[in-house]
């Protein structure tokens, strides 16, 4: 039995590949009229001829979204995650207030909100996942799906260890006194002491080195830290409990699909407004909050002149929105087939950077009540990362009355904040392989041991983030794997792949042809022009202005760490180059044939786009031959 599944994959595999990059007929754009506004979902004769070959086999069904609010919440827990409320606060503060706001809209308009909505519009259109869905369209940049899923594999690694951490202080959120509130715990050390406007006014000298309980409780309680990235150590034993129960929990929220999936976000991507709106109450009501808010938005409009400022702005959407993960991509592609894809990505997007906004308030409100208690600046307090959900703010919350309720508030709503974003990128993953392989993987149980098995490896990988010297393996994690670098990479190769290569007038003709109407020409100057110049720009900057990573306390990253780091960024950029390689490697013909053939889409019995392809007359948008083909808009 063993060995028949082994055949069956290996052959599933090799006749797959070679359908998509090889055996390639001359497919068009249907030019069948827009569908009627009326919710029916378009059907073609073909697809159901595939629906019921899949119940003659034995498949299960791909599934659909059960409502539109289902698909609406999914994205919006996928997007809105720890970075609205720990990084786009702090980058505000840092780079000149209401001023950050300049760039970051442009770059909301130039690059977040046209590559939303093609990726959305893509999984859509083509019903498929990250990987097949550009294979599909363009076969020489299938690279892009391996690409966004190898980088959804090193985020389900680290990112659900904040969830682990944020679990131990939600446990401990429950005691008479919080263990970060004060200095007789077994923890702490001679040095420690209470930072508070009493002792800091009064002249009390402090002892040379001191260091606050919350400080303490994070470094000598939570994460054993070590002295450095040399020493890992064993791991912690509690930590390891607190990354499994998440991941259990993550295992059967993803565990039969989008029918799972589709129910948890109602509560995942909903509890943390609740949560945000009474912390944000909670934080107008403090003395000190006026001071705070001050700071979050007091405008510098001299920091419009720092580059930095810029590499900040767009990095903090590629970040934010999700993009380039494949995760919108494979959400889309559970949506009826008219869903209108464009207003739901003007809605999402205006959700995501309002909650990034709303979650500023709530956040340096706090901060602003502990720099009146303390009696500093706020500068001294205000922190971006983890160093803002478990020092800066667990320190803030020990001092306000009731500290236990809104200790439990704050770490619940992180939790769900992380929950969401982390299942979701995880069905977004199980989406993309399943989409490969339907046969071999839509049969029986074996989708929900595919699951167990990758939850199992991250798991197992994870427990080295766990160890005494496992913060400095979380920040190489996250900043080399899923970098700002490769996610400025790979959207450029996703505007050239469709505004180059595939063409946008043909892409915007297939977004008019499930909902209606066009969406605006912008777009469509976005996609070929705008989108590519900022994103290349702005990787070239990220290049020019490249440093060793900073793991704090004046350690800089040794050369093993900055190698491992470069391997984790070369592990999915490099399937770019690659995977197109290989396909013009596989593929018959002059280099000019091969590149012809490879830059259209790819039709294949197994892919849901029965809609698209109908004859035999295509030319890519990009001459690659003799003869003028750009000036074929659509065929």
């Amino acid at each position: 039995m063993l060995w028949r599944s082994v055949s069956t994959f290996i052959v599933g595999y090799h006749t797959r590949y070679r359908s998509v990059c090889v055996s390639l007929p001359d497919p068009v754009m249907s030019t069948q009229p827009a569908p009627e506004q009326g919710g029916v979902l378009l059907i073609s004769a073909l697809h159901m001829k595939r629906l019921e070959a899949g119940k003659v086999e034995g498949l299960q069904a791909r599934g659909q979204w059960a409502s539109k609010a289902e698909f609406l919440l999914a994205v919006a827990g996928q997007i809105i995650g720890l970075g609205n409320v720990w990084r786009f606060p702090y980058l505000c503060y840092k780079n000149g207030g209401g001023v950050f706001f300049v760039p970051y809209l442009l770059f909301l308009v130039l690059c977040g909100v046209p590559l939303f909505l093609m990726e959305t519009s893509l999984g859509q259109y083509t019903s498929l996942g990250g990987v097949s869905a550009w294979r599909s369209i363009c076969p020489l940049f299938g690279g892009l799906g391996f690409a966004s899923q190898v980088m959804i594999l090193h985020g389900c690694v680290y990112y659900i260890v904040v969830l682990a951490w944020a679990l131990f202080y939600l446990v401990h959120s429950f005691q008479s006194e919080l263990p970060w509130a004060h200095c007789n715990n077994t923890w702490n050390t001679d040095t420690c002491v209470l930072f508070d406007s009493q002792n800091l006014t009064s002249g009390t000298s402090l002892p040379e080195n001191s260091t606050s309980p919350v400080i303490e409780f994070w470094e000598r309680e939570v994460l054993q830290l070590s002295s450095g990235p040399d020493e890992l150590g064993p791991v912690s034993l509690r930590l390891a409990l607190c990354l499994l129960l998440v991941w259990v929990v993550c295992y059967f929220c993803v565990w039969k699909g989008v029918k799972s999936t589709g129910k948890v976000v109602y509560l995942t991507t909903t509890f943390p407004y609740v949560m945000l709106a009474i912390l944000l109450v909670r934080g107008i009501t403090l003395p000190g909050a006026a001071q705070g808010i001050v700071y979050y938005l007091n405008p510098n409009i001299t920091r419009l002149a720092d580059p930095q400022v810029w590499m900040d702005a767009g990095t903090q959407i590629f970040f934010s929105y999700g993009i380039c993960l494949g995760s919108l991509t494979a959400l889309g592609s559970y949506n009826k087939y008219n869903n209108d894809c464009n207003k739901d990505c003007y809605f999402l997007c205006l959700l995501n950077s309002g909650t990034s906004f709303l979650a500023g308030f709530a956040i340096f409100t706090v901060l602003g009540f502990m720099a009146q208690e303390q009696g500093v600046d706020i500068a001294d307090v205000a922190q971006s990362g983890p160093g803002l959900a478990f020092i800066a703010y667990p320190r803030a919350v020990a001092m306000m009355p009731f500290p236990q309720l809104w200790a439990v508030c704050f770490f619940l709503m992180i939790i769900m904040l992380g929950l969401d974003t982390q299942f979701v990128s995880l069905e977004a993953l199980m989406t993309s392989v399943t989409d490969l392989y339907p046969t071999v993987i839509r049969r029986g149980y074996r989708r929900e041991l595919l699951l167990l098995m990758v939850c199992v490896v991250c798991f197992l990988v994870g427990l080295v983030i766990v160890t005494p010297g496992g913060l400095y393996v979380f920040q190489i994690y996250d900043h080399y794997s899923c970098s700002g670098a490769s996610l400025l990479l790979l959207s450029i190769f996703q505007s050239v792949a469709v505004g180059w290569v595939y063409g946008p007038d043909r892409f915007n003709d297939n977004i008019k042809h499930m909902i209606g109407y066009s969406p605006l020409p912008f777009f469509k100057l976005c996609w070929r022009y705008l989108t590519p110049a900022m994103c290349t720009a702005t990787f070239v900057f990220s290049l020019v202005c490249w440093s060793p990573l900073s793991l704090g306390k004046g350690i800089v990253a040794p050369g093993w760490a900055t190698a491992l780091g470069w391997l984790l960024t070369l592990s999915s950029v490099s399937l770019l180059p690659l995977c197109a390689l290989y396909a013009l490697a596989t593929t018959p013909g002059s280099l000019t044939q091969r590149f012809h053939r490879l830059c259209r889409p790819a039709p294949d019995s197994n892919l849901a786009m029965d809609h698209r392809t109908t004859s035999l007359t295509f030319e890519p948008c990009l001459a690659l031959t003799a003869g003028n083909p750009m000036s074929q808009s659509r065929k």
